[in-house]
């Protein structure tokens, strides 16, 4: 009996430290805020509200390293419903944080959140993350860094020099009023106004040129785009 009470007692205290043990792994991982909510943004000589992440357009980049796991809590602040999606990452074993709205998930509806798990796997370089919510991706959209795992070097020189570049196009119009035009149509939608790159038409667009993306570099160093569109 004293045996059976000493087994019970190494059991207990082996579950118990497994239990915190997840709970500590748990609660380390790196946590990203995302806040959807509208903002103005002016383009093309226009003001026109479009949704957000942070406030920010792009959205915010996620840095991170082979084989890691990060959550991303998502707060909507807007009057639409949202999902996010890791655009190219494999999710193993975790379909219910993959973001196509009501295929894996439901949307998160306005004034509510949800937390997101994203595990990495064998993916490694440049991703991006996007709305999966009719055309909210149109303006919810953000880069994914994925560095090589610690103690790992890059297939190429190390560059002195990173920068995400995002593609993408912008409409004066309100987004969801091209979207619902061309649902209600059935036709193709109107095209975009403007391309731009990190969320900036560029200097051949009008009222664009103080706002063009530009990044520099000594002729000296390794530049390396990392490119999502």
């Amino acid at each position: 009996m004293e045996a059976c009470r000493k087994l019970s007692t190494t059991v207990t205290v082996l579950m118990f430290l497994v239990l915190a043990l997840v709970v500590i792994q748990s609660h380390g991982l790196r946590t990203h805020q995302f806040v959807l909510k509208e903002k103005q943004y002016k383009r093309l000589c226009n003001r026109t509200t479009i949704l957000t992440i942070n406030g920010k357009f792009p959205g915010p980049t996620i840095y991170a390293y082979k084989g890691d796991t990060f959550i991303v809590i998502v707060k909507n602040k807007s009057n639409h419903n949202i999902t996010i999606h890791w655009h190219g990452v494999k999710q193993p074993r975790n379909p219910w944080a993959d973001g196509p709205e009501y295929i894996t998930q439901c949307p998160v509806q306005p004034d509510s959140k949800f937390k997101q798990k994203v595990i990495l796997s064998s993916e490694e370089g440049t991703l991006w993350w996007h709305a999966h919510s009719d055309w909210a991706r149109a303006t919810v959209y953000g880069a994914i860094v994925i560095f090589p795992k610690h103690g790992m070097t890059y297939p190429f020189p190390t560059p002195d020099l990173q920068v995400p570049i995002l593609l993408g196009e912008w409409w004066k119009k309100d987004i969801n009023k091209v979207y619902n035009e061309f649902l209600a149509t059935g036709g193709n939608p109107n095209l975009s106004d403007a391309f731009t790159i990190n969320g900036q038409p560029g200097d051949l667009y009008p009222c664009s040129a103080a706002g063009s993306f530009s990044a520099s570099y000594r002729s000296c160093q390794n530049f390396h785009c990392l490119h999502s569109s």
